[in-house]
């Protein structure tokens, strides 16, 4: 068996394609890393060589995404969905404690903000609602959740306009008076293929602005992690992402927190009134121990190096990145609103400030008598594209544009919708 790679061209929405000259390294470094004359995964976790990688992929990260002192950086398991949970769990205890200092006399159960924009950030305000409910019948929750913004009524097509937030606090709000322990959104929804603009002052942005600066800022960055900068990174509370999209393997989830919010959660517990948080889900026990308070999943933490490591010094930093990510996408959508012009493919978003880099979903228009989606993912197979059937919810198509993913397999692509077009005009 061959162990160069099959010419395909793979538009996964996650696990996604690494690059090859990485997946290589990764490979040599299964039988013997950097001359040690054992495999990466043979490595103690606790050893110098170990070590080394965590600190050399979170130096490489504070590099590419311009992450400032004021927050720490760590890796761990469970991915996003995870981090539904350890959000919640974290920024309760450290709003209980910081309410205490400040001489709260009577416990009120404090507001959670969320931004529904799609399934994850759905699936993210459904988890807290469970995690904020006492285990004593009766008794206060721990939390009030808040929808401050919502685009379900469009199925998700859309961003929410800067008037349709509704917060539950004002933005001229003092620490002192306001009760509200975060606001959640996710920048990126991979199933319908919508994204807060990379410009934070664009329409349809993530309202910064209207939050006030002592109010926390969650943001799920999963799906987007490493693509383009990270508006107001210093602005956001705790930002997290799972790698399995253009960061590694699955396995691993990259998670930044502000330094002020790592906080004991048992002294939290102590208080009352909130909900107790597992060690392993404590933001302060992963930071302080370096991601090694207990054994990391080492080969993703190491493919993960890596990729940092080649982004950095062979792609042009987070400038490079960015700049092909955008020429992809814009490569992708103008190929898709030529066709729409023809009716014979129609991209699903049309605010086009809503439109997502990273996974651009997009439907045939159906004639009479003829089944055009079948015929156009056929086709597709033929040509070696892999993994563009839209996502079982919504149907479709949807060819996500991950780092890894290559102009040329773009370019690919977009000839071939052109061509389609043609035949079926």
């Amino acid at each position: 068996m061959s162990s160069e790679r099959v010419d395909i061209h793979n538009f996964a929405a996650g696990p996604s394609p690494l690059p090859t000259p990485v997946l290589h390294k990764a490979a040599q470094s299964l039988l013997n890393y950097n001359g040690t004359g054992m495999g990466v995964c043979e490595l103690s976790h606790r050893g110098k060589e170990f070590k080394a990688i965590v600190e050399g992929a979170e130096a490489n990260l504070r590099t590419l995404l311009a992450i400032p002192d004021t927050h720490a950086v760590f890796f761990t398991q469970g991915g996003g969905t995870q981090q539904f949970s350890s959000t919640v769990l974290n920024l309760l205890s450290s709003h209980r404690l910081r309410k205490a200092a400040h001489g709260e006399k009577e416990f009120v159960p404090p507001t959670i903000d969320y931004v529904v924009t799609g399934s994850w950030s759905s699936k993210a305000s459904a988890e807290a609602k469970r995690l904020v409910v006492p285990p004593v019948p009766g008794a206060q929750p721990f939390a009030k959740i808040h929808v401050a913004a919502t685009t379900k009524p469009s199925g998700f097509n859309t961003l929410p306009a800067r008037e349709q937030y509704e917060f539950s606090f004002k933005p001229d709000a003092k620490e002192e008076d306001s009760n509200t322990a975060f606001v959640y959104y996710c920048e990126n929804e991979t199933i319908n293929g919508v994204e807060f603009p990379a410009d934070a002052d664009a329409h349809g942005a993530f309202p910064f602005d209207l939050v006030p600066a002592h109010i926390p800022i969650v943001a799920d960055y999963s799906s987007s992690f490493i693509s383009r900068p990270i508006p107001h990174v210093e602005r956001h509370a705790v930002i997290y992402a799972g790698a399995q999209k253009n960061l590694g393997p699955a396995g691993t989830t990259v998670v930044i927190v502000r330094k002020d919010l790592l906080v004991d959660t048992t002294e939290a517990s102590l208080l009352g009134n909130v909900p107790a948080v597992p060690i392993e889900l404590e933001y302060k026990t992963l930071a302080d121990n370096g991601s090694l308070y207990n054994t990391p999943p080492v080969f993703a933490i190491y493919v993960s190096a890596l990729v940092l490591e080649y982004l950095l010094h062979e792609k042009g930093g987070i400038k490079g990145v960015t700049a092909t990510n955008e020429r992809k996408a814009r490569k992708l959508y103008e190929a898709l609103d030529r066709a729409e012009e023809k009716n014979v493919l129609k991209a699903k978003v049309k605010q086009l400030e809503a439109r997502s880099w990273m996974n651009v979903t997009f439907e045939v228009v159906a004639k009479e008598g003829e089944d055009r989606e079948k015929e156009f993912l056929a086709g597709a197979e033929k040509q070696g594209f892999r993994q563009i059937k839209g996502h079982r919810s919504i149907g479709g198509i949807r060819a996500s544009l991950y780092n890894a993913v290559t102009e040329e397999s773009v370019d690919a692509l977009v000839q071939y919708i052109d061509e389609f077009v043609k035949a079926h005009a």
